[in-house]
């Protein structure tokens, strides 16, 4: 069956966006592999096992930035879940061509576990729970007793556990579930995100008591002349 257009962009797009899994010796892929390093030396006195990633608004590369973390810290042996916290406009299955008929919302309206409801991907040691049918509650559902019981349940069966958030700024939703997780992410876009707001998203995390464990610039412009003048192949 011929590919069309729009299918061959979308395969294109979500190589682009999953490059520690296309081209794990890229430079971006290392710089993945960094911030990977970086949390887990943010955290030595105690061991992060939840960790959310999101962003001031939408569009500056959250659902990337965390598709692709949770790749590297696959690729480091860990069993890792990712899960589609965005209740609203919910992206992960694109990302990993998986189906959203059930997911997140399913587990927590006790529609079917867990264990069912999480999907293989052709990354070893990752497994992705998309966010399901979309609520018409979505923070309701992120602050109900039932997210605490399956953050609980699913802490026993996974090293790592990553959440996608909608943005900071634009419902509540990260920052109820900043709350319950042991760390949170940033992203900024270069050039995209204005610097009030980014400070507003860092008071709004802060004042849920998230724990802000760094930010992530990304789609900035490097020059590739001065990429590896460490190496000495300039």
């Amino acid at each position: 069956m011929p590919i069309n257009k729009k299918t061959k962009k979308m395969i294109l797009d979500n190589k682009r966006k999953l490059v520690t899994k296309n081209d794990p010796k890229s430079p971006i892929s290392e710089q993945y592999r960094t911030i990977r390093t970086n949390i887990q030396f943010s955290s030595v006195d105690q061991e992060v096992s939840t960790l959310m990633v999101t962003s001031s608004g939408p569009g500056e590369g959250k659902s990337t930035t965390v598709a692709n973390l949770a790749v590297v810290f696959a690729q480091q042996g860990k069993s890792v879940l990712l899960v589609d916290a965005d209740l609203r406009k919910p992206t992960v299955h694109y990302t990993f061509n998986l189906t959203n008929t059930t997911g997140l919302t399913s587990v927590l309206t006790n529609q079917m576990p867990l264990s069912e409801a999480v999907k293989l991907t052709d990354v070893a040691n990752l497994l992705v729970l998309p966010s399901g049918p979309i609520p018409p509650n979505p923070s309701e559902l992120l602050g109900s007793r039932a997210m605490k019981a399956f953050l609980d349940n699913a802490q026993k069966d996974y090293d790592f556990i990553l959440f996608d958030t909608p943005p900071v700024l634009a419902v509540t939703d990260a920052q109820i579930l900043a709350n319950q997780c042991e760390g949170t992410i940033l992203v900024v876009g270069s050039e995209t995100t204005e610097i009030e707001q980014a400070m507003k998203s860092k008071e709004l995390l802060t004042s849920a008591k998230a724990k802000l464990m760094g930010v992530v610039l990304n789609n900035k412009k490097i020059d590739n002349s001065a990429q590896y003048y460490y190496y000495g192949v300039k």
